[in-house]
This record gives structure tokens, C-alpha cells and sequence, in this order.
């Protein structure tokens, strides 16, 4: 019924056009840098134009965190002789990453007319931006035909819907990233209560296409040295990725990181896969010193309130154990085993090393197997984003939970998202934790506790966590509990060694942009000169730019940094 409606629909609906609209001001901290810098910045922009070609393809202009690094990557990356290209979706795709479910009166007004409405606003905010910089600015509309347009709409509503999230196009997963865009517009971990999931499904799943004959057009007429643009997953960013390297040409995905001023820049793919195949070798050689240590340890302490990060969910958390465990109603007479959830809908992609289909797989066969285990008490700790997250979450744990078991054993907790509980502090007094993908086990290894990896958690894999490649591999894991005894000090300490490869290498900061307090820009572009985007005046954003052009690793040397630091301060007579 759903699909017939959305067939009718379609049929009265006008015909989707580019969109074409006037371009608009510039924003004014862009004016004025070019009012100051114009002259100096057309001579950088004809000198480059000999370089090798970049393609900063991050396609949705109405994202502010990537218009403002974007801006700040193209104006670096053409001071270091490199001829740099934007591309823009142009109002071509019938779906993409910026819709989501909040955005929109009912799904149906989506379902209807897709993005259309918000079109305009989302290009004219990159167009305004990128052109002002005189750099090429690239449009969807451009590489697709007519033809396209008309087999892309076909294969999108003749494939059946449960065919859709393994579909192939081309040897490109295209159904996997249009099933992660459509989890991502509900908000969900799967589509099964949603009344409009087949014609959302099948919008993403167009754009899906639409975007990788796009892009196969675009490359095969160009010849660019590396695309970077952000994530690498959802519509458009995953099939760009897809394309891409299917191309042979070099990727740069980027996100933003946790600490303030700070990004994460990953080679060949998104940084959820790439973190957990790094190879160890890429932080076990770090010269230690005591200098660096104390560095690491200052900030992941930080990290317990957020005071050095400009993402962070709490910010007075409880820290008093003894008032958690009277809120839990746990008395301290056996081993607590501590389990972290992540956002259920959140990235959701295949996982080679994943032992279970997917995070509530994990959730129900590890509550059933604590339910035996009455010798050890098992708690739950609902990661906060689901409700103070950018998508608050339309899909709960705790309603998860309660749904599959309608009364907990008496040996197991949940403590909510809402609650302003320490993870830490919870962590402290627990005998191991148990992750899917949390970033958290990073932290907890290089305080000493026992982690059990079961997903795609960025710990996996260097010699620090038990992780699970099998549910049977799992439940011996578990078997094994508890540990009764904090890691061997040799272990933490390399804990702490990836730790601070992790929070000071791989987060590279940038000293061009602020993050400017009550506005809707969660950060922006703060240079008084063109020599501000210099190595010398910002050394991280010589290393991106460096790996972008050239292909170096995205690892920024704090150490070299800390050590310089320690050697210029005055020593004690």
C-alpha cells in the first residue's frame, strides 16, 4: 500500500531540476579576509593553477562545520601550489545526509518531494562561500544525463526492498550506504516500525545511484590526485568514497574530532574502519618520556568532564560512587561488569570483525547469558548521545531492552542516557567493561581496566583489549569473568602510549579556527593573513595538507611538540 501511494505520488510531482539560484554574499569573516587579502590571494590562485588537481567533494553546502573547514583546506591547499575544485550537490540527488527526520512536518512531506525544499538554501551557503574564493565549483547536475535520471528512478523502485542494503551497482555497495542514509534520517537502528521505510529507503537508495554515475562521469574527466571530503559514509560521501578508490584515485576522509580545534583525517577510507586496522607500529615506537605522560594522563582526566573538548555530553557528571551504587541498589558483595552501548542508528556499515549481526544482537545474547551468571552483576550504561546528540535517537536502548526482557534479573541495571553519571567513575568501580564500538575503551585500557571488545571499537586490534572475532569466542571472553586484577603495568602503559597517539597524534589541531560560543557555526575561520596558513604559523595544517597532496601520514608529532616545550622552559638554578 505504502509503495503504490508513493508511485502515485511520484507521477504528479514536477520533474527535479537543478537548482538555480542567485548567488548570495559571502559570509563576512570570508569578505573581510579576501577585502584584506584579495590581491595576494588571486595571485596564489593563478600560480596554482599548474598543481595538482584536489577535489574537496564533501557536496553539501549546507553543513557549517564543512563549509568552514573546506574554505580553510582550499585556501591552504592553493598556497601550497595545488589547483583546488569544489563540488556541490546542485538540488540532483533525491536524498542525502542532511535530511533528517526532525527536518521535515512528517516523513510523508519527505517521501513527497525529498530534500527540494531546503535545495536552495543548502547550495546558495556552499555556492556563496566556495565562489567567493574564485576557486571551480562543481555541480552534480553536470555529470548526470537525462538517461540517468530515468534509470536510476527505475532500478530504484523496481528492486525489491529487502534486496536493497547488499545491493551492488557497478561493484559498488550502493544499497549499504543507502541503508546507513535512511537508519540516519529515522534515527533508528532498523526500519521495521516505520510506516514510510520502503519509499525512504528507495529515495536514499536513488541517490545512491544517481551519485555513483555522477561521480564515475566526473572522474573519468578529470584527473584528480585525491578527493577529501568528510565522513566517508552516509548519501553522498559513501558512494563518493566507493567510486573513488574503485577509480584508483586517493581519498582523504575527515571528521571532527573530540578536542577542541581538532580533526581526524583518514587515508583511503572513513576513520571507522581505519583506526581499527591501524597498524601498531604507528604509535608503539613513540619516544616516552615523562613529559608525554604527564600530558596524556592531565587530559584524559580532562576528559571526565569535557573541559578540554568541544564535543562532550556532560558536564557536572557524578562522580560519588557510593551514591551511584545506592541509585543502582547494588551492594558491593560481588564483581560488577560494566557494559557501554553506542547510538543504536549511528554508522551503521559492515564490520568484517563484528561477532554479532549488530549492536542489539549483542545487547540481547549478552543479557541472557548474564541472566545465568548471578555471581556477577551486569551494568548497562546507555550512551548519552541518544538524547543529547546532534539526531537525538528515535530508537531507545532502554525500550529496547524492555521489550525483549519485560523484567531484568535482579543482577542487572540500565542506567539511562539522562542520567548525569560518571562513566568513569562507574568504570573505576567495576571489574572489566564490555564494548560494541565505543571510542571509551581507549580510555579505560590506560587506566588499568580489562576491556572486551564484541564490535568495531577503534581498540580492537592493538594487543590491548580481549576482542571477540566469534559469539562463541565471546561467551568463552565472558566465561572467563571475573578478571579480579586491573592490567599488568606493562600493558596500561601502552594503553596510555595509544591513548595519547590517539587524543594528540591522530586529532590534529588547527589553529586557523575557533570555536565561536552561541552561534549556530560550531567553529570558524580565524586568520588575519594568508601567512596564517603557513607550517610555521600552523603546523597541523601543514600535516593535512601534506597528506592530502602527497599522500604522508595524517599523524601529527606531539611529541616532538611537547619535547620542545619541556626543552625552552626554564630550568631550575
Amino acid at each position: 500500500m505504502v509503495m503504490e501511494l508513493f508511485s502515485f505520488l511520484r507521477k504528479f510531482l514536477p520533474p527535479k531540476r537543478p537548482v538555480a539560484a542567485p548567488r548570495q554574499p559571502p559570509p563576512k569573516h570570508l569578505a573581510d579576509f579576501l577585502e584584506r587579502e584579495g590581491d595576494k590571494w588571486r595571485k596564489a590562485v593563478r600560480a596554482a593553477q599548474s598543481g595538482p588537481e584536489i577535489l574537496l567533494a564533501s557536496s553539501v553546502g549546507g553543513h557549517a562545520a564543512v563549509r568552514e573547514l573546506d574554505m580553510v583546506l582550499a585556501i591552504a591547499l592553493t598556497l601550497r601550489g595545488a589547483r583546488v575544485s569544489f563540488l556541490l550537490c546542485d538540488g540532483a540527488l533525491t536524498a542525502c545526509e542532511q535530511c533528517t527526520f526532525k527536518m521535515f512536518k512528517s516523513p510523508w512531506q519527505f517521501v513527497e518531494a525529498g530534500p527540494s525544499n531546503h535545495c536552495q538554501a543548502c547550495f546558495g551557503a556552499g555556492d556563496s562561500t566556495y565562489g567567493a574564493l574564485g576557486l571551480p565549483v562543481l555541480k552534480y547536475s553536470d555529470f548526470l544525463t537525462k538517461g540517468d535520471k530515468k534509470s536510476a528512478s527505475r532500478l530504484a523502485q523496481k528492486t525489491p526492498m529487502a534486496d536493497i542494503p547488499d545491493f551492488k551497482f557497478r561493484g559498488l555497495s550502493a544499497g549499504e550506504h543507502a541503508a546507513a542514509g535512511a537508519l540516519r534520517f529515522f534515527a533508528r537502528g532498523d526500519l521495521s516500525q516505520e510506516e514510510t521505510a520502503e519509499p525512504v529507503l528507495r529515495r536514499y537508495f536513488e541517490a545512491s545511484l544517481l551519485t555513483a554515475m555522477a561521480m564515475g562521469r566526473l572522474l573519468a574527466s578529470r584527473s584528480f590526485r585525491c578527493l577529501s571530503f568528510h565522513h566517508g559514509i552516509y548519501i553522498p560521501q559513501g558512494i563518493i568514497g566507493e567510486v573513488a578508490r574503485q577509480s584508483g584515485v586517493r581519498i582523504a576522509n575527515w571528521v571532527v574530532a573530540y578536542r577542541k580545534q581538532r580533526f581526524i583525517f583518514s587515508h583511503g577510507d572513513t576513520y571507522h574502519h581505519t583506526l581499527v586496522d591501524e597498524p601498531v607500529g604507528t604509535w608503539d615506537s613513540i619516544s616516552w618520556t615523562e613529559k608525554i605522560q604527564q600530558q596524556a594522563m592531565e587530559y584524559l582526566k580532562s576528559r571526565w568532564q569535557g573541559s578540554q573538548d568541544w564535543i562532550y555530553f556532560h558536564e557536572n557528571p557524578t562522580e560519588d560512587i557510593e551514591r551511584i551504587r545506592q541509585e543502582l541498589h547494588f551492594e558491593k558483595s560481588q564483581p560488577s561488569i560494566l557494559l557501554l552501548t553506542n547510538v543504536i542508528w549511528d554508522a551503521q556499515l559492515h564490520y568484517r570483525a563484528n561477532a554479532f549481526l549488530n549492536m542489539l544482537d549483542w545487547i540481547e545474547q549478552t543479557i541472557r547469558y548474564f541472566s545465568k551468571r548471578p555471581d556477577l552483576n551486569l551494568i548497562i550504561r546507555v550512551h548519552p548521545a541518544e538524547i543529547r546528540g546532534g539526531i537525538p535517537s528515535r530508537q531507545l536502548m532502554a525500550e529496547e531492552i524492555a521489550r525483549l526482557f519485560p523484567a531484568l534479573p535482579e543482577n542487572i541495571r540500565i542506567i539511562g542516557p539522562e542520567k548525569d553519571v560518571s562513566t568513569y567513575a562507574l568504570a573505576l568501580d567495576c571489574d572489566t567493561a564490555i564494548i560494541y564500538g565505543t571510542k571509551t575503551g581507549v580510555e579505560l585500557t590506560s587506566i588499568g581496566i580489562p576491556v572486551i571488545v564484541a564490535g568495531e571499537a577503534w581498540i580492537r586490534n592493538k594487543g590491548l583489549t580481549d576482542d571477540a572475532t566469534s559469539p562463541e569466542s565471546y561467551f568463552r571472553l565472558l566465561d572467563a569473568l571475573p578478571k579480579l586484577q586491573r592490567l599488568p603495568e606493562v600493558t596500561k602503559m601502552r594503553a596510555l602510549k595509544y591513548a595519547y597517539h590517539f587524543f594528540f597524534r591522530r586529532m590534529i589541531p588547527l589553529r586557523v579556527v575557533e570555536q565561536i560560543p552561541k552561534t549556530k557555526r560550531p567553529f570558524t575561520m580565524v586568520a588575519d593573513s594568508l601567512e596564517s596558513f603557513s607550517d610555521k604559523a600552523d603546523p597541523g595544517l601543514g600535516v593535512i595538507c601534506r597528506g592530502i597532496i602527497e599522500g604522508a601520514p595524517f599523524v601529527y608529532r606531539a611529541e616532538d611538540e611537547a619535547e620542545n616545550m619541556a626543552a625552552a622552559a626554564p630550568q631550575p638554578a
